[in-house]
Order: C-alpha cells, then sequence, then structure tokens
C-alpha cells in the first residue's frame, strides 16, 4: 500500500501538471479529458467543458501525484497538508523551491536546520502548499 496525493484545481489543473513535470524533471503527465469520456458515461456528468480535467498523474521520483480540475467548483483551498520533498542535494532542493516559490508564497525560506541541511516551505502559483528539504549527506 501506498498512499498518493490527490490534488484538485479551478480549472488549471493540465497547467499545473505539466509545471510540475517540468520542475521535477518527470516524464509528461498523462491527462485525460473530459472530452475523452464515452458519451453513455458523459451523459450522466453536469456539463462541462472538453478540455476539463478529469484524471491527471505524474510520476514523480517513486512516488505519484493524481490530480484533477474540481468539477464542483467547490473545493478550498489547501489548508492544513503540505506535500513534502526530500532531494538528495542542497543544489536540487534550491533549484526546485526557487521555481516553484515563483509567483507563489513563501512562507519559510529555504535554509539550514536542526534536522536538515535545508528546509523550507511556500504555497506555489496554483495554491499547493510544499515542504522542500536537502537530505543529509551520506558519511564517507
Amino acid at each position: 500500500m501506498q498512499p498518493i496525493v490527490y490534488l484538485f484545481f479551478p480549472g488549471t489543473c493540465a497547467e499545473a501538471m505539466r509545471f510540475y513535470a517540468a520542475t521535477f524533471g518527470s516524464e509528461e503527465p498523462e491527462i485525460l479529458a473530459v472530452g475523452t469520456m464515452p458519451p453513455e458515461v458523459r451523459s450522466r456528468m453536469p456539463p462541462m467543458e472538453d478540455e476539463t480535467v478529469m484524471h491527471a498523474a505524474l510520476k514523480v521520483g517513486a512516488g505519484w501525484i493524481y490530480a484533477s480540475d474540481d468539477m464542483t467548483s467547490e473545493t478550498p483551498a489547501m489548508a492544513g497538508c503540505n506535500i513534502s520533498v526530500s532531494f538528495p542535494t542542497l543544489e536540487e532542493a534550491h533549484r526546485v523551491f526557487a521555481v516553484l516559490a515563483e509567483g507563489g508564497e513563501v512562507r519559510m525560506p529555504l535554509e539550514p536546520t536542526f534536522f536538515a541541511p535545508a528546509f523550507g516551505s511556500l504555497t506555489d502559483r496554483y495554491g499547493t502548499r510544499w515542504m522542500i528539504m536537502a537530505d543529509e549527506p551520506e558519511a564517507a
């Protein structure tokens, strides 16, 4: 068993998932739009634009991020949880932190802490909350 993060976006899912793929150096995300649904299934759904993302999947390292557009437009902003990602080097942690922070809000700058060479938290331009960390270097 492995928990998987599932994010909801207000119509920006495809854009956000492609941004995350580029940020993390992942393959292009799998994106299933409402317009690809079989007609008999779609007829039971509320009216939506063809481009609305029904489901998206992005492989990040050994884990996954799943997402979709909020079809009800009632999902509140992300609060009370974060996606935590730890990187093997300070350089990679700083690079990813800077990219995610662009257009977002830094809640805690990425800096050394008592528990890691670097830790910081932010909310990106899509409203996703992140905790970014660098791993301890391996003992030689």
